[in-house]
C-alpha cells in the first residue's frame, strides 16, 4: 500500500483472486449448516409486520447480538447506481423505520434524488434475517432535534465536523475540523442540531422474515403492502 495523490491511498497485491494466506480458508469452502428444528410458518406470524417485527427484535436483543440495531441500508442514484452501508436504526413504529444521517452524505443526497431504500437486518447467529423495502420520507424537524439533543457530546461536534462522504486531506484535516467545532462551543450548554444533519423513515412496501432452515431450504415470509393499502403475507422460495 502507498500513498498517492494527498486523500488517497493506492493498494497494490500481486495475489490473485481467489488466492488465501496463512490458514484463511477459500470463501467457496465456507459453510454453515443451519438447524434443522428451527422453522417459520405462517401460524407463527404475528397479525402484522410491526408486531412480527417488535417480536423478532426482541428476541434479537435477548440473544445478545452486538448492536442489534445494526441495519444495512441500500439506496441508489438516479441512474440505479446502487450503494450500502451499516446504519443503525433510532426508533420504529408502524409508519416504519428511522435512522439520522448527514443529508449531505451519499445517502442522503440518493436518499432525496431517488427516496427508495432497503434495509436488512442480517442477525446471522440467530440464522435469522429481516429484509425490508420501502420509500423513503424525512422526519419532523421536532423529532430530528429531540434526538440531535440526546446525543453524547462528541458524536454532536463529530456532525457539525465530518463531511460525510467527502474526501478529505488525511486524518489530521478532520481532527482539526473536530477540534475547531469543540471550541466554538466549548461555552455553550447545548450545541445546535446541524441544519444538514437529519432523519429519515423507510416507509414499508415489504418487510420480509428469513428464518435459515437444513439444506438450504430456508422459511422467507413477506408482508406485502397492496395498492389499496392493504397487506398480504406471501411465501417466497429459498
Amino acid at each position: 500500500m502507498r500513498t498517492g495523490q494527498r486523500g488517497r491511498v493506492l493498494v497494490g497485491s500481486s495475489r490473485r483472486s481467489g488466492d488465501v494466506t496463512g490458514d484463511t480458508p477459500a470463501p467457496a469452502a465456507m459453510r454453515n449448516e443451519y438447524a434443522a428444528d428451527l422453522g417459520l410458518t405462517e401460524a407463527d406470524l404475528a397479525a402484522d409486520w410491526h408486531t412480527q417485527f417488535d417480536s423478532w427484535f426482541a428476541d434479537a436483543v435477548a440473544f445478545g447480538l452486538p448492536e442489534p440495531n445494526a441495519m444495512v441500508v441500500g439506496t441508489a442514484d438516479p441512474a440505479g447506481r446502487p450503494s450500502g452501508r451499516t446504519v443503525l436504526l433510532k426508533g420504529y413504529d408502524p409508519e416504519g423505520f428511522v435512522f439520522f444521517t448527514n443529508h449531505l452524505s451519499r445517502k442522503g443526497v440518493e436518499a432525496t434524488a431517488n427516496p427508495y431504500a432497503s434495509l436488512v437486518f442480517p442477525w446471522f447467529p440467530m440464522q435469522r434475517q429481516v429484509v425490508v423495502a420501502g420509500s423513503i420520507v424525512p422526519v419532523d424537524q421536532a423529532v430530528t432535534e429531540s434526538y440531535f439533543a440526546s446525543r453524547p457530546r462528541g458524536s454532536q461536534v463529530g456532525a457539525w465536523a465530518s463531511p460525510q462522504s467527502q474526501v478529505v486531506p488525511d486524518r489530521a484535516a478532520l481532527e482539526e475540523r473536530y477540534r475547531e467545532v469543540a471550541d466554538r462551543y466549548a461555552d455553550a450548554d447545548a450545541i445546535p442540531t446541524p441544519p444538514h444533519w437529519g432523519g429519515l423513515r423507510v416507509r414499508p412496501d415489504s418487510v420480509e422474515f428469513w428464518q435459515g432452515r437444513a439444506g438450504r431450504l430456508h422459511d422467507r415470509l413477506r408482508f406485502r403492502r397492496l395498492d389499496a393499502g392493504d397487506w398480504i403475507v406471501e411465501r417466497l422460495a429459498p
